[in-house]
């Protein structure tokens, strides 16, 4: 964190991990994926339900620690507006996906997150690399999450 103190660094480290793992855990408490999903025709590469909880929670973490740096550093600039615009992409797959069922939006929408993804690791590589570090596991997992979106949309 390079803005401020060190106790307003922490304050906004607490606030962004805060936020967005509780925003995260909400958003799957508020979107399970139920018997339609269960029905649901899927490919064999498809984990275990059981798997994406505590994978979420981690990325939700790092994902907090970067949007904290990234504030810290420039909270107007293009990097903080990738982080933003990941977020916002990311929360509304779980709705599009689990709650409307709309396999195809679902599909959209995590093919833009991926690339809000790509965009913050572009922007904050040399200003921030260890920002930059910590979406290179979110970025492998939801390019996972889009083969497996895509497989599903293909199966049914």
């Amino acid at each position: 964190m390079t803005r401020g103190n060190d106790q307003t660094g922490w304050k906004t480290l607490m606030l962004f991990v805060g936020g967005v793992v509780l925003a995260g855990l909400l958003l799957g408490y508020v979107n399970t994926p139920g018997g339609w999903y269960s029905a649901l025709n899927k490919p064999a590469f498809n984990p275990p339900n059981y798997v994406f909880a505590p994978v979420w929670l981690g990325l939700y973490v790092c994902i907090g620690v970067a949007g904290a740096r990234a504030w810290s550093r420039d909270p107007r600039g293009p990097a903080m507006a990738a982080w933003v615009a990941q977020m916002a992409l990311n929360f509304l797959w779980s709705p599009a996906f689990f709650g409307m069922h709309r396999i195809g939006l679902a599909l959209g929408i995590i093919v833009a997150m991926l690339t809000a993804i790509a965009a913050f690791i572009v922007l904050q590589w040399r200003a921030d690399r260890v920002a930059a570090l910590l979406f290179v596991p979110y970025a492998a997992w939801v390019a996972f999450a889009t083969a497996l979106n895509w497989s599903i949309y293909r199966l049914n």
